[in-house]
């Protein structure tokens, strides 16, 4: 293979590689030095202009566009770049000049393979897309999306148009409007990929593929109809129903900005890209796009810990078979790790396990991955898997004398490396290891139901707690593919605590006769993915009450005499079929109207400012290390609107002298469980 002079504007390229071989094929590789992923930053998209401008006026006889890093083709544009934009227009602009390189490649005199070896994201797919053939190599993971909805945009180097182009307007929007990413098999049925290759063979696959005939694609017929000016607003219409189900257009305006694209062009012809590249400049200096762009970097951070270099964990034993400890067991099976369950009797192992297989039969249909999995999770009533563990996870209920027997009986019995943690959901760390020789070694690992879709794992240290067992806590969480906040023992930690007087606040209005759906309104109205009402019935009304009882002389909040009530009737909400709702068929029952004392700006106000005067207060007592860690983990643990940035950041928008005023009037009213925090001042620092 004979290589082209590797220079771009006399200086060497630095993220490109390119290459002709005799026959004439040139190989252009990305290899962005210094980065685990590929991305498409200017300077990546300004060598990839220049040399594109080169084959053009040189064309070879076809060219392959491969990554040099295994298993990530480009993760999507440098992300790392838009907090800096400045202007609509400015990010129009840098979308005009994304489009203006891919329109290069799509125009180049001889055909194109693009090689989606694993992940292939957002401009990483909208470049392939713009390629004349595109090979998909097989992965283990979903890996070819345009996430980018994810970012309050959509996107901005013409996928908007391409997409529906190729697939039709709705498996394009399938895509485009919920920002999944698919396998290369379901890529392939869709057409979104031409050929699978593997990983041995991919060069002679992309010959194959520059061989064949020019492709003449189009949509299925149905698809072409539906985009035809009749029967596109009856599309639209459609799509728009099924957008305002999944988010508010209010919160959330991206898809309803690719919907009015479609809508307006069809995917078609040069005022599609004009008018996606003017919509990705709106979108991109919204406060919802700068908020979710936040919470990205949030996400990264935790997903960062300083932990590398540690041995995987192999084994897991979970002590405890409920509904936590069992989906817990469940996890880390799925994540590829030997896992033994253990509670009382076999009877109670048992629901776990066929909730397990359920969740593993859900997840896959291959006959050979559904028994490697059950092999991974068995029943050990005796408890002997602790002794040959890495981790041992005890989840067993909230009685802090059984845990503290559990755990010297558990500590005779692991090895010395072994790391002992806890599920607790409030019982402080210090109090559970007062019985162990060694209680440093003692970790919190809170996860949060469900555990298969809360990303959130609190890794909880007490004052005597060894680091090096926190670090391991930190690993493990991040081999789960979990998001581990870092966080110092106190009754509730950080998410619960900051729950608490949400979920206090909603019950103090239920009492005061505001109707529970009106309640529950005035939260998903605020962007909370549901109200506290129903979060409080999902979570369980039983262990609701037990927070509360822990957290009632911290929060100097009684508990709800209703909460009391429905659970001393066995009302425990979800799971029992009835709590503050009933519930059929897993939905709540929401009573019709009724008349609400309060107006729904008020009920908001006490709910919301409820929830931020709390995270203040566990940044002012140091819970976690700073206001960034307290909005990560009350995002992720909680689902808290994410277009808002976190309480902290909300606060910090509104203004914290407006807030404390508000407080302090709510204060006045209500009591003293509104006095504004010590902590809000922190944020002006």
């Amino acid at each position: 293979m004979t290589s082209m002079t590797n220079t771009h504007d006399g200086a060497p390229w630095r993220n490109w590689r390119l290459e002709r071989d005799g026959d004439d094929i040139a190989w252009l590789c990305i290899d962005v030095p210094d980065a685990s992923v590929n991305v498409l930053s200017r300077a990546v998209m300004d060598e990839l202009a220049g040399i594109l401008s080169a084959l053009a006026a040189a064309p070879p006889r076809g060219l392959v566009i491969h990554s040099g890093k295994p298993g990530s083709f480009v993760a999507g544009a440098d992300i790392h770049e838009f907090p800096v934009i400045s202007s609509a227009q400015e990010a129009a602009e840098l979308a005009r000049a994304g489009q203006q390189v891919f329109a290069a490649l799509e125009a180049l005199p001889c055909p194109s393979v693009a090689v989606l070896d694993g992940v292939a994201l957002g401009g990483g797919l909208e470049l392939a897309l713009a390629a004349t053939w595109r090979l998909g190599m097989l992965a283990d993971k979903p890996a070819l999306g345009l996430p980018e909805v994810q970012l309050g945009l959509h996107p901005g180097f013409g996928g908007t148009v391409r997409l529906p182009r190729l697939l039709g307007v709705r498996p394009a929007m399938q895509l485009l409007l919920t920002g999944r990413s698919i396998g290369v098999k379901e890529a392939l049925a869709q057409g979104l990929v031409d050929a699978i290759g593997e990983a041995d063979g991919w060069r002679d696959e992309a010959r194959a593929l520059l061989a064949r005939p020019a492709p003449r694609r189009q949509p299925a017929f149905v698809e072409r109809l539906l985009a035809l000016a009749p029967l596109r607003g009856l599309v639209t219409d459609l799509l728009r129903k099924q957008v305002r189900r999944k988010a508010d257009p209010r919160h959330y305006p991206a898809p309803g900005a690719m919907i009015d694209l479609w809508q307006a062009h069809a995917a078609r012809g040069q005022p599609a890209y004009e008018a996606e590249a003017a919509s990705f400049g709106r979108l991109a200096v919204t406060p919802t796009s700068r908020n979710l762009v936040r919470v990205f970097f949030l996400q990264d951070r935790l997903k960062k810990p300083a932990v590398a270099g540690r041995a995987p964990v192999r084994r897991v034993h979970v002590v405890g078979a409920g509904v936590m400890g069992g989906d817990i067991a469940t996890w880390c099976a799925w994540r590829g790790l030997d896992v033994s369950l253990q509670d009382r009797e076999l009877r109670f192992i048992e629901p776990a396990l066929a909730r397990a297989d359920a969740y593993f039969r859900r997840k896959t249909d291959d006959p050979a991955r559904l028994a490697e999995l059950r092999s991974r999770l068995r029943a050990d009533v005796a408890g002997a898997g602790a002794a040959e563990a890495d981790v041992v996870i005890e989840a067993i209920f909230e009685n802090l004398e059984a845990k503290q027997q559990l755990f010297r009986t558990l500590e005779q019995r692991v090895r010395e490396d072994c790391l002992l943690a806890t599920n607790t959901s409030s019982i402080p760390l210090d109090e559970l290891a007062g019985g162990l020789a060694r209680p440093g070694r003692l970790i919190g690992l809170h996860f949060f139901n469900p555990v298969a879709r809360l990303p959130l794992v609190e890794v909880v240290q007490a004052a005597a707690t060894e680091q090096d067992a926190v670090a391991a806590g930190q690993a493990f969480a991040r081999q789960l593919d979990k998001l581990p906040l870092p966080c110092r023992s106190h009754p509730g930690f950080l998410v619960n605590r900051i729950l608490a007087p949400y979920m206090g606040e909603a019950m103090a209005l239920a009492a005061e006769g505001v109707p529970l759906a009106r309640i529950d309104a005035a939260a998903t109205d605020f962007g909370m993915p549901m109200g506290p009402m129903e979060l409080a019935d999902s979570v369980g009304l039983d262990i609701a009450l037990h927070v509360a009882r822990i957290l009632s002389p911290v929060l100097q909040r009684p508990v709800a005499p209703a909460l009391e009530e429905l659970v001393a009737a066995g009302h425990l909400g979800l799971k029992s079929g009835r709590g503050f709702y009933e519930y059929r068929d897993g939905r709540p029952l929401r009573p019709a109207g009724g008349d609400s004392p309060l107006p729904p700006g008020e009920i908001q106000e006490r709910l919301v400012l409820a929830l931020v005067n709390e995270a203040a207060h566990c940044l002012a007592e140091g819970i976690v290390a700073d206001a960034d860690l307290v909005d990560a983990g009350v995002i992720f643990g909680t689902g808290f609107a994410p277009f808002r940035g976190g309480p902290l950041h909300y606060a910090r928008e509104a203004g914290v002298e407006a807030l404390e005023m508000r407080l302090q009037a709510l204060a006045g009213r209500h009591g003293l469980r509104f006095r504004p925090s010590a902590g809000l001042r922190l944020l002006e620092a």
